[in-house]
């Protein structure tokens, strides 16, 4: 049995049956120092816990396209070897939680740097319904990234009055992660989202077409830096405040 690794990608050629190609994972390459290194011990650990070898090949290659992309000799965490392997759709949906601004940041940062287009949109989203999908799938539409800034609780409760949010901010984060039109989900504690978007600078701001232009929190910041506001029509008959009356008044 022979494994060949190249920019190509790795082969196994085994003594019976065919050879087993995986091609290389595009990346821009800062630093191949211990990447053969990264290679054999995730081949290793891939094998011992009894991936076969095609899996343990595809394992080992997402590790070395994230050591290369490193400076220096690197680790690769398990985070970031998940995130190589599997489309950013099906990531856990806590992996598209973010807690804090630093790692807002780095998220940030790594997009910009593969020059992708970053969008935003913002909610309590205490019910979600097929108003708020439309809205969010006309966001990611408009971008290639969508982070959505979500009420915290207290924030919800000033907001809507004693009574809500329904769900608290944990299940509300959960829902819209695990929606494939979200990238990422950010609660922010102000009542609205005008530092979230300081700091986020998007090149769209994504809102419901009950808002105008003017009325959108953060449009002029967003505009300053050469971006551009996005109003989608609602969908009448969908409304939180709504469903949640009808709910606590019993009806259908």
């Amino acid at each position: 049995m022979l494994v060949t690794q190249s920019e190509q990608g790795m082969t196994l050629v085994p003594r019976s049956g065919e050879a087993i190609h995986v091609p290389a994972h595009p990346v821009r390459v800062r630093d191949v120092s211990g990447a053969g290194d990264t290679v054999a011990a995730v081949l290793a650990v891939a094998l011992a816990a009894g991936a076969d070898w095609e899996a343990a090949l595809r394992m080992a290659t997402a590790a070395a396209a994230v050591a290369v992309s490193k400076k220096g000799t690197a680790t690769v965490t398990s985070a970031e070897l998940r995130r190589k392997i599997l489309p950013h759709a099906f990531l856990a949906a806590e992996e598209k939680i973010i807690a804090t601004s630093g790692d807002l940041d780095a998220h940030l940062s790594d997009w910009r740097k593969q020059g992708l287009r970053i969008g935003f949109t913002n909610g309590c989203f205490d019910i979600l319904h097929p108003g708020h999908v439309k809205v969010l799938t006309a966001a990611r539409g408009a971008c290639d990234r969508l982070v959505v800034g979500l009420n915290s609780d207290a924030s919800v409760k000033r907001l809507k009055g004693e009574g809500r949010p329904v769900q608290d901010e944990r299940a509300r984060s959960e829902v819209l992660a695990a929606l494939e039109a979200v990238d990422l989900v950010f609660i922010f504690e102000e009542d609205t989202p005008i530092n979230l978007i300081t700091q986020i600078k998007p090149n769209v701001l994504v809102k419901g077409g009950d808002y105008t232009r003017a009325q959108v929190v953060g449009h002029e910041i967003v505009e300053a830096h050469g971006g551009e506001v996005l109003l989608v029509d609602i969908l009448p008959g969908f409304s939180t405040t709504s469903l949640v009356k009808r709910a606590r008044e019993g009806q259908a």
